[in-house]
């Protein structure tokens, strides 16, 4: 076990306010940290302000270089930041794993973009007053940038807010979770023997009160924040002037058509329902299933949950581990309760040990059942029957959510009809909602969010145009 210092201004630091970043699954302590307090904060704005200049006029070869030189050390130690992450976040090592590989692509796809940042020609002279003129939008940093990141995703998640600001030109200070800071901390090493000028990046975790300042702090010009929205909300309407950034999760839904592949439905819904115990913002949690097929998914689905195999997180044959804490199983206990007490069905789990909730589906449900309308953001799916297309699509828009979607299905008239009528930024076609690749756009509507993460969409709001109008 070794400690993990705070990294502001391009320095490593300790502070008064040490604690212990334990596994959930255990309670061991995986490593000391320490939380920064307003002196720190403020010692890492000045910092970001001081170096914006310099990050502004950065060439883009160099950019590149930093952004490719972050990604091969990642590559280098990978298995080392996947252990890390599975004892600091209870994340089963097969999944820690890929989200470092998921990390280590979103620096080497934000090195990429730093080659082609935004900027396009255009012709003036659709109007008589334009004749003779010709227009050069570019686009320049927007400034300093805070960031909060989440605890599901310690690394990747960090990251989609690190790399686009690094490729567009922008100081960062980021403010992990305070239950899993270590996998950025560690980061940092890697990010500090770099070319970046000291103060381009800080990655400083610290309570609600101090993480407020980078909330309404006006030198800050870009609030990018992942996580519940309620909090999300809230840090908008404080925010002043300054973009905001939102990405606030879902209760993703999947439509199983007649003509789906069921076998493939099936495997591919287990894993999008239970991976990482169900704590993903596109985790699959309402599943609707034509009423021809309903039966056979079902009993199929069913008989694959149960195979899926507990254990510790930094074990490679563990499938689903324990939650992040005990209160959020226990909340996980009671939506599921409140479910049953008023007519659902628990077809396997419902069962609570510790930080561990069994995996848990459920049937005959009702819309507005917390299990439903709500984020469950644990081991949970429900399923259901339709007997139409349209109605199933109906039964996916009726939340507040609008995150991502999955449908399976061979019919290109549903494929349209759930593009054009599914009320989300993202539709994933014989798939499940959960899948992401890193270089997408990615974000919601409604209650979900707003802007989009995927390299070059955070870039962009990162960015802000100007244009140049000249003679020709």
């Amino acid at each position: 076990m070794q400690s993990h210092y705070l990294f502001g201004g391009g320095k490593f630091l300790q502070t008064d306010n040490s604690y212990d970043v334990k596994n959930p699954y255990n309670e061991d302590v995986v490593s000391t940290t320490y939380l920064a307090g307003k002196k720190e904060l403020e010692a890492a704005i000045d910092a970001a302000v001081r170096v914006s200049d310099d990050l502004k006029q950065l060439p883009s070869h160099k950019r590149y270089s930093i952004l490719k030189e972050i990604a091969d050390k990642l590559e280098e130690n990978k298995e080392d930041f996947a252990l890390l992450i599975a004892r600091e976040a209870a994340k089963p090592y097969q999944y820690a794993l890929s989200e470092t590989k998921r990390a280590i692509q979103t620096f080497t796809v934000a090195a990429e973009e730093a080659k082609r940042l935004p900027k396009e020609y255009i012709s003036l002279d659709w109007t008589p007053a334009g004749e003779n003129k010709e227009g050069l939008v570019k686009y320049f940093p927007v400034g300093p940038v805070a960031a909060i990141s989440p605890f599901n995703f310690p690394l990747n998640l960090a990251v989609h807010k690190l790399a686009p600001a690094i490729a567009a030109g922008c100081p960062i200070i980021l403010k992990p979770a305070t239950k899993t800071p270590l996998a950025t901390l560690e980061l940092a090493r890697i990010i500090a023997q770099t070319d970046l000028p000291a103060g381009a990046v800080s990655i400083l975790p610290m309570n609600r009160e101090t993480g407020d300042m980078l909330v309404t702090d006006e030198r800050l010009k870009l609030l990018t924040f992942t996580g519940s929205p309620a909090v999300g909300w809230k840090m908008k309407q404080n925010a002043g002037k300054k973009k905001v950034l939102l990405e606030l999760g879902g209760n993703a839904g999947v439509v199983v058509a007649e003509s789906a592949d069921i076998d493939q439905a099936v495997k591919r819904s287990v894993v999008g329902g239970f991976a990482y115990a169900g704590q993903v913002c596109i985790h699959t949690q309402r599943i609707y299933v034509h009423e021809n097929i309903f039966e056979k998914f079902r009993d199929k689905f069913i008989d694959k949950v149960k195979t899926l195999k507990p254990g510790p997180p930094d074990e490679v044959t563990t499938d689903i581990t324990s939650m992040i804490d005990e209160d959020n199983a226990k909340r996980v206990g009671e939506w599921v309760d409140e479910a049953v007490r008023n007519g659902a069905e628990v077809l396997t789990g419902g069962k609570q040990e510790g930080a561990f909730y069994s995996p848990t589906v459920l049937t005959n449900t009702k819309n507005d059942m917390s299990v439903c309308s709500m984020e469950v953001f644990g081991p949970v799916v429900i399923l259901e029957k339709y007997s139409n297309f349209e109605h199933a699509v109906n039964e996916l828009n009726y939340s507040r959510y609008g995150l991502q979607a999955g449908v399976f299905s061979d019919s290109l008239k549903e494929i349209n009809y759930a593009m054009n009528h599914i009320h989300v930024g993202g539709i994933i076609i014989n798939d499940v909602p959960t899948f992401r690749v890193d270089h997408m756009p990615y974000g919601g509507v409604k209650d979900s969010g707003m802007g989009r993460e995927g390299i070059k969409y955070a870039i962009q709001e990162m960015m802000e145009s100007k244009i140049l109008v000249r003679n020709t």
